[in-house]
């Protein structure tokens, strides 16, 4: 084969290497920008999910809280009405106990 032929087709295998470097670049930056946006894209559904648990958590803890605030009142409730009841139960013991306090105050000063 005469030499510019030869010199020719390696021009030409050259250019063509350059031409398939080209492309493999081209392919591997498409494909690191589709992994950083599939990337980007999982970031923001765990932000999401992660906003969605913490919303539905701390509602839980809310009507938890709530639930043992009822109960608590209600026991405070109950508690009173029965204090009230005992003490409605001893107010004639303790007015006959003050007539007699008082009587015995006038006796003795007379």
């Amino acid at each position: 084969m005469p030499r510019p032929e030869v010199l020719e087709r390696i021009k030409s295998a050259e250019e063509e290497a350059d031409e398939i470097v080209a492309l493999a670049e081209n392919d591997r930056d498409e494909r690191i920008a589709e992994a950083r946006e599939r990337a980007e894209e999982i970031r923001t559904e765990a932000e999401q999910e992660a906003q969605e648990i913490r919303e539905r958590r701390l509602e839980e803890a809310r009507e938890e809280i709530d639930a043992e605030c009822e109960r608590v009142l209600e026991a405070g409730e109950q508690e009173r009405e029965e204090l009230a009841e005992r003490a409605r139960d001893r107010v004639d013991e303790v007015t006959a106990h003050v007539v007699e306090l008082f009587q015995e105050d006038v006796h003795a000063q007379t």
